[in-house]
């Protein structure tokens, strides 16, 4: 039998400064996103925005091939050639929660243009992880409902190549629900979260602004 390992995903949670917003903006569609797609492995991005007031209103998701890219040569190199766009934007961005993690769960099929996003503790995952599956596939069987994936946060592989010497980010989890309805994806989110102990102001909705493949001209 022939183990496969799991997709991995970068998600890059933000804020930024109104003053900048414009060219945060033009910086990601036009430089940042096709930078990212370029580097072998990477396979596709998504960038996002919150549909009500919260502390990062801004989502970037990079799904690559495993986990393995972002210990990669090519990966490296990307970091350390910065371009000036990059640099100025990077220092701009406020509150930023940075996780590279594995892709355990994926169900459902495809991506949906409306997104619901929570965060639930590494012991929450450890100790529910057979029900929390069972939950994740029975959830894009709703309507409105397209996919649910549950990113484990892989500590080490999450901290910037920028900043090696700040603290490990804990291992926690993030449950994305993603769906063509924003009041089904919100209801299915809100409800999931409960069931684990985590408010309703905690889950944060989003809808897709783009996605850019790695082999899109």
């Amino acid at each position: 039998m022939t183990v496969t390992a799991p997709r991995a995903q970068l998600c890059i949670w933000t804020n930024i400064d109104p003053a900048f917003e414009a060219d945060f903006n033009r910086w990601y569609d036009r430089e940042h996103m096709q930078e990212r797609v370029a580097i072998p492995g990477f396979q596709f991005a998504r960038r996002f925005k919150a549909l009500h007031d919260c502390a990062r209103p801004y989502l970037a998701l990079y799904c690559t091939r495993d986990a393995a890219v972002f210990t990669s040569e090519p990966y490296a190199q990307a970091f350390q050639h910065q371009t000036e766009w990059s640099l100025r934007n990077f220092a701009r961005m406020q509150g930023t929660q940075r996780r590279v993690g594995t892709l355990d769960v994926e169900a459902g099929q495809g991506q949906g243009g409306m997104l619901a996003a929570f965060v639930l503790t590494a012991a929450t995952v450890a100790q529910a992880r057979a029900r929390l599956d069972a939950q994740l596939a029975e959830l894009v069987q709703g309507d409105g409902i397209v996919r649910a994936t549950l990113q484990v946060t892989v500590p080490t592989l999450s901290v910037s190549l920028t900043a090696k010497d700040a603290p490990l980010p804990p291992a926690d989890a993030v449950v994305l629900v993603e769906g063509t309805d924003p009041d089904a994806v919100r209801a299915a989110a809100e409800t999931l979260a409960a069931a684990y102990g985590v408010p309703a102001a905690q889950v944060t909705r989003f809808a897709m602004l783009w996605r850019l493949g790695a082999n899109d001209d």
